[in-house]
């Protein structure tokens, strides 16, 4: 679980498991499986560098890292 910010300031959590895309649009969008957006104050670098320490936390930082060098 990730914790991030609304625009509006508010705080809230979300499961990084589930995330299936973050953009710049201009406002950080996080995207996830299941079709729901949040858009998020932290910057798309923040957002992924909060989602690795995350998998790093529960184990699978390896398994993260070989998707995003195999979609390149």
């Amino acid at each position: 679980m990730i914790n991030v910010t609304r625009l509006d300031n508010q705080k809230y959590i979300v499961n990084a498991l589930y995330i299936e895309k973050i953009e710049s649009l201009p406002d950080t969008t996080i995207t996830l499986t299941n079709g729901k957006k949040h858009f998020v104050k932290e910057s798309a670098s923040e957002v992924m560098q909060l989602v690795d320490e995350f998998y790093q936390k529960i184990g699978i930082v390896d398994l993260a890292r070989k998707e995003v060098m195999d979609d390149e």
